[in-house]
């Protein structure tokens, strides 16, 4: 790795690391799940060295491989895990907080739209690019998730 490269993922490390970590905790079991998602994705930048258009397709696909990556490891973890070491995890997960605990405990393609749209600030339709689906699923998930954390919330209240 050359002087600019390594400058180059230097940049990248520090500008988007607070971001695929926050998107990594929507999909991870526990943070170190989350941690070790972007840790792989930037390692896999490394090895691939992928050449991008713009800073928004850097973006896209950074985030895109993370959101993959914390899914196979929760896929993963849940596969392998023996049920008792399930629970010791779930006793150790801290707490988010109402609000984001209900987004984190949503179905997978709604916890990722409902992340970017509100915690990231991306609009329908770049969610659509970034996750590669049609803008009306979008709209659709985002609706069908808002409805599930209100539930979610409130018989959290209850």
């Amino acid at each position: 790795m050359d002087r600019e490269q390594e400058q180059d993922l230097r940049r990248m490390v520090e500008t988007y690391s607070p971001m695929l970590l926050r998107a990594a905790l929507t999909r991870a079991t526990t943070p170190a799940d989350a941690e070790d998602a972007v840790q792989d994705v930037f390692l896999r930048l490394v090895v691939k060295r992928p050449r991008f258009r713009d800073g928004e397709h850097e973006k896209a696909w950074l985030l895109r491989c993370v959101l993959n990556r914390a899914s196979d490891l929760r896929r993963r973890r849940r596969d392998d895990a023996p049920l008792d070491q399930l629970a010791d995890t779930a006793a150790e997960e801290p707490d988010y907080g109402p609000l984001l605990s209900a987004v984190r405990s949503l179905p997978e393609a709604y916890s990722a739209v409902i992340h970017l749209y509100y915690y990231e600030g991306y609009s329908i339709k770049e969610i659509a690019k970034l996750l590669a689906l049609p803008d009306p699923t979008v709209g659709t998930r985002l609706a069908r998730g808002r409805e599930r954390l209100r539930e979610l919330l409130k018989e959290e209240a209850i």
